[in-house]
């Protein structure tokens, strides 16, 4: 243990020498001063100015630090602007992000009359044969919240096919053409882990939860190859404008990495990807554990190390699997995606292959039976006690008993911070008052020792780490209610949600060593924004907006002239 302790300090001890000397060069490709810079290195945790090198940080410190050392090819004042480590979403879908810039925008609709207007004002603009797709309908926000039917779609659009997503991406509505194309009848049954809607005579009403999809997907022309690089184009400038500058992508097949890899053979990439292959996607699963993991040489802009599994649907589409039934639904237990023994192998394959598995769990009853799967994958394999960073995506309600399970295990729970403002208003009437004190339940993980690195789950929610920074530090929504906060106990420190959206990002994805803190050796990748997040009143934060963000030492994103910046 001593040997290896030793040996330890030696490495950190050359790297921090190298840096030294370096560093006495005195030249320097970009030079950041008068600012306020929040490092989160606990040795200097503030400091006014830092240099860089190509896409490295070489020094941190004061103004004079910095300028009696160093000369530079780029100096930016920053006019006493605040700056952070470069914000990561540690969830997030890119390709799904930016499909829903390109396609049918459903978010905000307050009735499904509204909704299905929408549709209709798009029939026009679409080809013939073609067609109409859409995302961000709610019907928790809705009179009545109950689920929309296919008649208010037939109405709007009765020969082209509408297909349109819900909020949460787990179930969708769908017109009488589109079950035409697709075949399905009250004849069809409900596939494992899904489920058709129906009306009393046991015709589909047209809305499909999870697994049921398939079925639907399988009938809509694919995007092109064109197609999925523009939406990531368009992913990545919304992002880069919120002050991201890597996303994990949950979920992504070959055809996804090619678009990745081509981008970045072509000089168009700005920007970071950590990317967690689709287990639903075999044949891509298949191929990634017989290569391996993939950490790109081209500066760490696309890592490819993880593999992501469904445990279960969403709580708003009553798909999220509980121990007891719904409270709003007796008799629902909600859907299992994936089988123990498909799991478990996915576990186990994943250890052998070296890769992080991650697994999307919501409800209390999922996401005890993925710390079950995960505590017998590790005991099999030996790899109990390592540092292997299995994670659960969303862990979203939880019971007591298994609150203490994920620091035990080592398990990191990646969670969203406005999921819970977006469903507080219903999420009682789902969950009953008792079993909603382990939702959202941040608070009572840290305690335990537990990190949360934060993300958006966009297109679910909005790319914009602000919002959730604001979410996590107040459990309000944009107009601070309710005023005490909900379940106010459970919030985070600003310090907390600063590490949320950087250090602990980082460290979820084995990056903590490159980045998520300014210091010297790591990646020059960092955030301006026009106020200082970790200073202003709550409601402040939503209006502040991003000045510049670097990646690699290289401004991607400068807020234009007079604007101050800008949030999507």
């Amino acid at each position: 243990m001593k040997k290896t302790v030793a040996a330890s300090a030696f490495v950190i001890g050359a790297g921090a020498l190298l840096f030294f000397l370096l560093s006495r060069s005195g030249d320097a490709s970009m030079i950041l001063l008068n600012g306020v810079i929040y490092t989160l290195d606990e040795r200097k945790p503030l400091a006014s100015a830092l240099a860089i090198r190509g896409d490295r940080i070489i020094a941190v410190g004061s103004d004079r630090e910095i300028t009696s050392s160093f000369r530079a090819e780029k100096t930016i004042d920053l006019g006493g602007k605040p700056v952070y480590p470069g914000f990561i979403d540690s969830h997030a879908h890119m390709e799904g992000l930016g499909a829903a810039l390109m396609n049918l925008d459903l978010s905000g609709t307050l009735s499904e009359e509204e909704a299905a207007g929408r549709v209709a004002g798009a029939v026009r603009d679409t080809a013939r044969g073609g067609w109409i797709r859409g995302r961000g309908w709610d019907q928790n926000r809705w009179p009545g919240k109950g689920f929309p039917t296919r008649a208010a779609l037939d109405r709007a659009s009765p020969s082209a096919p509408v297909f349109l997503t819900r909020v949460d991406g787990h179930a969708v509505w769908v017109n009488s053409k589109a079950l035409e194309i697709a075949g399905i009848d009250r004849e069809t049954p409900d596939p494992p882990g899904g489920k058709i809607l129906r009306d009393r005579s046991g015709k589909p009403t047209g809305v499909f939860i999870d697994n049921a999809v398939d079925a639907l997907q399988s009938v809509i022309p694919p995007p092109s190859a064109e197609e999925r690089t523009e939406a990531v184009r368009r992913a990545v400038r919304a992002c880069v404008a919120c002050g991201l500058t890597e996303v994990h992508d949950m979920g992504v097949d070959s055809g996804g990495v090619a678009v990745y890899r081509n981008l970045i053979d072509g000089g168009q990439f700005p920007f970071r990807v950590y990317a967690a292959i689709s287990g639903s996607s075999s044949a891509s699963w298949a191929s990634f554990r017989k290569s391996g993991p993939v950490k790109d040489a081209r500066g760490g802009r696309l890592t490819i190390r993880a593999v992501k599994f469904y445990a279960d649907g969403a709580l708003g589409s009553r798909g999220a699997a509980l121990i007891e039934p719904y409270s709003d639904d007796p008799g629902n237990r909600g859907l299992t995606l994936t089988s123990r023994g498909e799991l478990l192998e996915a576990a186990e394959q994943a250890l052998d292959a070296g890769f992080q598995l991650c697994t999307h769990a919501i409800g209390d009853r999922a996401n005890a039976f993925v710390l079950d799967v995960y505590d017998e994958a590790l005991t099999s394999r030996g790899a109990k006690g390592r540092d292997i960073r299995f994670r659960v995506e969303h862990a979203q309600v939880l019971a007591s008993a298994d609150i203490p399970r994920f620091k035990a295990l080592g398990v990191i729970p990646v969670m969203q911070a406005s999921h819970c403002t977006s469903d507080m208003p219903w999420a009682v009437q789902r969950l009953g008052p008792r079993r909603i004190k382990g939702a959202y339940a941040w608070r009572s993980l840290l305690r335990e020792g537990s990190i949360i690195p934060g993300g958006s789950d966009s297109p679910v929610e909005s790319p914009n780490p602000l919002w959730g920074f604001y979410a996590a530090v107040t459990r309000q929504d944009q107009n601070g209610l309710p005023e005490e906060g909900w379940n106010a106990g459970e919030r985070m420190t600003r310090e907390e949600a600063l590490k949320s959206y950087t250090l602990w990002g980082a460290f979820a994805a084995f990056q903590e060593k490159e980045k998520g803190s300014i210091e010297p050796g790591k990646w020059a990748d960092m955030v301006v924004l026009t106020d200082d997040i970790m200073k202003i009143d709550p409601p402040k934060i939503l209006t502040t907006r991003v000045a510049k963000t670097i990646i690699a030492g290289e401004v991607v994103y400068d807020a234009p002239r007079g604007s101050g910046g800008l949030a999507p």
